[in-house]
């Protein structure tokens, strides 16, 4: 299927390119070097898709693709951007974009991207057409999560979709790897933004505990219940119920969220007449849903009515490439919250990070980043500042005979061992205690790294 395509960018080279592929592709194609120069083309133009560039001199691409879905909502917008970070993902998503690329972009990435909007163009023209309805966008956007692994992109770029709609969100991964931010950054960016968002740990209340909470209970209901008290789905009105760690939950308490998710209304514990809910459940777990489904332990049906939307945040230890810019970030949040005076990680510091594999995730970074900081003497935490865990997650490859070259990590680490070993003069098993490994670990890490002079 071909189209009318407008490129948007100041870079002359990539523009030239594109707009070569896609006329090559069969589709008419125009080109300007500013949303202003693109403002100017699109009467006369007409075309059924903007290709643009997110920062440009003068007006931003976001401002373009804002001002072309107010005026032409016909028209599709395409937002390339080299900044790949949240806040621009979810921006342009919720301006009204229909995808978002990173650059340095693939000519046929660009090229199937267009083919694909096309054809789904038509398909939904063809459904308005059979059923007389439009399909209205209204725009939304979050909390900062950092992240350019793809896999985040695409999450970043869900949340802006989300944030037009109220569908129901189940979010999914390890513990630690912030499915509370997520949450919180679906209904930062929602049309019900300044409505509550109220999150409840599951596992951390009793079945009645957690019902009273959500759904309220009237005078008398159990045995301490003096007064009536409104539960949070109605103290939430239009806003967020997060839900964690759902997949603890009994069947029980599961059947009455069902209901809830169904017909949007709820019983306080011990009352007799419903009351209506508007709030939107975001819903997460670290559990394997569909194996708890088939074990009888999680109602099937409300695993389906959950999955509306699904997320899966990727551990860390599977985007690495993420870890400088989160440790970064997270180090600025730190220094606020503790007063230290540390303002950067060294290079050395970041490979350890980048070598670690994060059993504990961004929560376990965090707690890693905030000792360091409090120990760190100076501006800048080191690889010697950072006490990491054992297990699976130690650090050091299990290499054998290969001494230390200078700057290495293996030389920053035995830099690091050697100096707790003096600290302690030599007691092995002190030393291990306070690097959080086991002694028989370090014995080893000792001859590995031509530490022999230290008793094992």
């Amino acid at each position: 299927m071909t189209g009318r395509i407008l490129i948007v960018d100041d870079e002359d080279g990539l523009r030239d390119a594109l707009a070569e592929r896609l006329r090559h592709a069969g589709h008419e194609v125009e080109a300007a070097d500013s949303a202003e120069s693109a403002l100017a083309r699109l009467s006369g133009f007409g075309p059924d898709l903007v290709v643009t560039d997110l920062r440009m001199p003068g007006m931003s691409g976001l401002e373009l693709t804002e001002r072309i879905r107010a005026g032409l909502p016909g028209v599709e917008v395409v937002i390339m951007t080299g900044h790949e970070d949240m806040e621009s993902a979810v921006a342009a998503m919720k301006a009204g974009a229909v995808d978002y690329l990173v650059k340095p972009v693939q000519l046929r990435t660009v090229a199937g991207l267009v083919d694909r909007c096309l054809e789904e163009r038509a398909r939904e023209a063809e459904a308005e057409a059979a059923s007389g309805e439009g399909d209205p966008r209204d725009p939304a956007g979050p909390e900062s999560i950092v992240g350019r692994d793809p896999r985040m992109i695409e999450i970043f770029k869900l949340i802006g979709t989300l944030a037009r709609n109220r569908a129901t969100v189940l979010v999914r991964g390890e513990t630690g790897t912030g499915k509370e931010r997520i949450a919180r950054a679906i209904h930062a960016h929602s049309i019900a933004a300044e409505e509550p968002f109220i999150a409840v740990n599951c596992t951390a209340l009793s079945d009645t505990l957690l019902e009273s909470e959500l759904f309220g209970h009237v005078k008398g209901a159990f045995t301490g219940a003096v007064g009536s008290r409104k539960g949070y789905f109605e103290l939430a009105g239009r806003g967020t119920i997060f839900l964690d760690e759902l997949g603890d939950t009994s069947p029980e308490f599961q059947s009455k969220l069902l209901r809830v998710l169904q017909e949007r209304t709820f019983y306080p514990v011990g009352g007799e007449r419903a009351k209506e809910t508007q709030a939107r459940v975001v819903a997460a777990t670290h559990q394997p849903l569909e194996t708890l489904v088939d074990e009888g332990s999680f109602r099937e049906d409300l695993y389906f009515r959950l999955r509306v939307v699904e997320i899966v945040v990727p551990p860390l230890r599977e985007r690495t490439g993420d870890i400088p810019l989160i440790a970064d970030a997270l180090l600025a949040r730190i220094r606020e919250e503790t007063g230290t005076e540390v303002e950067q990680i060294s290079t050395g510091a970041h490979e350890v990070l980048q070598r670690y594999r994060w059993p504990g995730n961004v929560r376990e970074l965090e707690n890693a980043l905030t000792r360091a900081a409090l120990v760190a003497r100076g501006r800048t935490i080191g690889a010697e500042h950072l006490h990491l865990g054992t297990g699976d997650g130690v650090l050091p490859p299990e290499t054998i005979g290969e001494a230390p070259v200078e700057g290495s990590l293996d030389a920053v680490i035995a830099a690091h061992v050697r100096t707790v070993l003096t600290e302690v003069d030599g007691n092995l098993g002190e030393a291990a205690r306070r690097l959080h490994v086991g002694r028989s670990r370090l014995a080893r890490l000792v001859g590995r790294l031509g530490l022999d002079s230290f008793p094992a």
